[in-house]
């Protein structure tokens, strides 16, 4: 059975790939079966194949990498659920045709408004380049393992279209606290077990977010 690839940019789905062809290469160049314009990925980046029922992925020299489910990889062979990361853009590989890519969490990466009251923030996320870069990793259901990288100053955790929890991203590391809200039957996230709340709590690696059962795991991407 062939599988597929969903390609995602901060959160949001851009297009679908069938994995029905021998071989076909992404990239920033025109002439790749798939072209991404972001400017961090190589003219030819990376090399998906498909013999044998198996399908691999192939990093072909990229300047900045392709990343297996936050880990930097040469070459490999992908299994369901498993995310790639070229760039800013991030494909999930699928097998079964039963499994939509409809996450019922979500994450995304925005510009907060109380942004606007940091007058120093391009020298403060200028200065962000010296820290690690961080990532969550989803847990259970029918996407465990997926990934997604932090690099934008804010992201949501969310759950049914409904914000519960801001990580912020900045010069020191990396914080999350509950996201202003009114009202809401979902609950509270909880940080290893602990509710947020308007608090920001710095995250550390291994930390575990909980948004309605769904579960993220903070790691730092290497």
């Amino acid at each position: 059975m062939n599988g597929k690839l969903i390609l995602t940019l901060d959160g949001q789905i851009v297009s679908e790939h069938s994995v029905d062809r021998e071989t076909f290469t992404i990239g920033r160049r025109h002439d790749n079966e798939i072209q991404l314009n972001d400017l961090t990925v190589s003219g030819r980046h990376a090399l998906i194949s498909h013999q044998g029922g198996k399908t691999f992925v192939e990093d072909l020299g990229s300047t900045n990498g392709t990343l297996l489910n936050g880990s930097h990889i040469k070459s490999a062979l992908l299994k369901h659920g498993d995310t790639l990361q070229l760039g800013h853009h991030q494909f999930t590989y699928l097998t079964h045709d039963q499994a939509k890519y409809e996450p019922t969490m979500f994450v995304r990466a925005e510009l907060d408004e109380t942004q606007f009251a940091l007058p120093d923030w391009e020298s403060r996320e200028e200065s962000m380049t010296m820290h690690a870069l961080a990532g969550l990793r989803t847990l259970n259901g029918p996407l465990a393992r997926a990934v997604m990288e932090l690099r934008k100053p804010f992201s949501t955790i969310g759950f049914q279209g409904e914000k519960l929890a801001l990580i912020r991203r900045g010069p020191n590391g990396y914080t999350i606290a509950a996201a202003p809200r009114e009202q809401t039957t979902i609950g509270s996230a909880l940080l290893n077990g602990e509710p947020l709340d308007d608090t920001p709590r710095e995250l550390q690696p291994d930390d575990i977010v909980n948004i309605a059962g769904f579960e993220v795991q903070f790691f730092l991407v290497r």
